[in-house]
């Protein structure tokens, strides 16, 4: 969790992350619609809980509840930054 919150420091992400990775460092950077790009095109369940976070923060909480249903997932009541940290960390290891 260290070296990405370290590699948000860089102009682009590291090339050998996954696009999950990859869409929650855009996301971090303040490129919204860079990190929903990449994470719109894909339909796995762990993708969705991305695309459900993603819509969260947008303030779209019917289209996010859309999406954590897709990934089997309830909205969280904690804050988008703990929500963040949760998703690097499940998807980090």
């Amino acid at each position: 969790m260290k070296s990405f919150k370290e590699s948000l420091s860089q102009d682009a992400p590291e090339p050998q992350l996954s696009t999950i990775l990859k869409s929650l460092w855009y996301d971090a950077k303040g490129d919204w619609d860079k990190a929903h790009a990449l994470i719109d095109q894909l339909g796995d369940r762990d993708s969705a809980w991305v695309h459900a976070y993603l819509h969260r923060k947008e303030g779209d909480i019917w289209n996010a509840d859309y999406w954590y249903a897709r990934a089997k997932k309830t909205r969280p009541a904690y804050s988008l930054d703990e929500e963040w940290a949760n998703l690097v960390s499940a998807f980090i290891g």
